[in-house]
């Protein structure tokens, strides 16, 4: 579990893949990760598995691969990293679970002074589990919704988050990891669950 603030601008050192999945060794300045240990790339719960110096290795599944932007890292790309959520840390962001929902598309990131406005688009499936002002991860960031788009979502980025994520890096065009919050999606379930319980009824009474 993640709270969605960045620790750390990791860059990509190696990266490679196989039938079944892949691996990615990631050079950062986080201190105390240990083999085992789980960690945010990109939005990405991953778990290291070697560790040598500043240089960490995570294994890649192929679920991972085809969820997720990571299959488009080159050495050198600059990934954001945020250890796990301890009972000791602040929650200062919204509860992320590192489980990427879809890859969303950078349609806007413009200048507004120090700001920066974002729009990410994404399929029309996952409009439900967006709301205004409520709780969105790009890449591992804890962002906050400013408008729902009829395809998207409307950000406001403040200066710090674009100064120590990649969000510096993004462009037009970009692919980005998307999380939804999570309690969003409990809600959703559960309506789903009553309205198709509410049609068999329906069906069961001839109403």
């Amino acid at each position: 579990m993640f709270t969605g603030l960045i620790e750390d601008l990791g860059r990509v050192k190696k990266i490679g893949f196989h039938q079944s999945g892949g691996n990615l060794t990631v050079e950062t300045s986080l201190q105390g990760i240990k083999i085992g240990d789980s960690v945010s790339v990109n939005g990405v719960c991953l778990t290291a598995t070697t560790i040598k110096g500043n240089l960490v290795t995570f294994d890649l599944s192929k679920e991972t691969l085809d969820k997720s932007n990571l299959k488009l890292l080159k050495v050198g790309d600059r990934v954001n990293l945020e250890r796990a959520l301890t009972p000791s840390k602040p929650l200062g962001g919204h509860i992320v679970l590192g489980h990427v929902d879809t890859v969303g598309v950078i349609k806007e990131l413009q200048a507004l002074g120090e700001h920066h406005r974002l729009i990410i688009t994404f399929e029309e499936k996952y409009l439900p589990l967006v709301v205004e002002k409520g709780s969105i991860a790009v890449d591992g960031i804890s962002l906050t919704i400013n408008k729902v788009l009829p395809l998207g979502v409307e950000i406001n980025v403040i200066p710090h988050t674009f100064k120590v994520t990649n969000l510096r890096f993004r462009k037009k065009g970009d692919f980005v990891n998307l999380e939804f919050d999570i309690f969003g999606k409990y809600v959703m379930r559960y309506l789903d669950r009553l309205l198709r319980k509410e049609k068999l009824l329906k069906e069961f009474f001839n109403l």
